[in-house]
């Protein structure tokens, strides 16, 4: 999916991006930055395991009333 958006990149691109994020948010800011990156996508994983554990609780509960 990821690649559907951006097309592919090369690695001069992909230099490019980081050589402006670093400009644009300093090296001081960029570890704080990561760090908010990771917590929110560990937030995103543990909601999408909440949804999948329910959706399947669920399912068992139908396959037990069709019983």
């Amino acid at each position: 999916m990821f690649t559907l958006l951006l097309g592919s990149l090369g690695a001069p691109e992909l230099i490019f991006i980081a050589f402006v994020v670093l400009l644009l948010f300093g090296g001081k800011k960029l570890p704080e930055l990561m760090r908010g990156l990771g917590s929110g996508i560990r937030e995103f994983n543990n909601a999408k395991a909440n949804i999948e554990s329910e959706v399947k609780e669920s399912m068992k509960e139908l396959d037990e009333k069709k019983k």
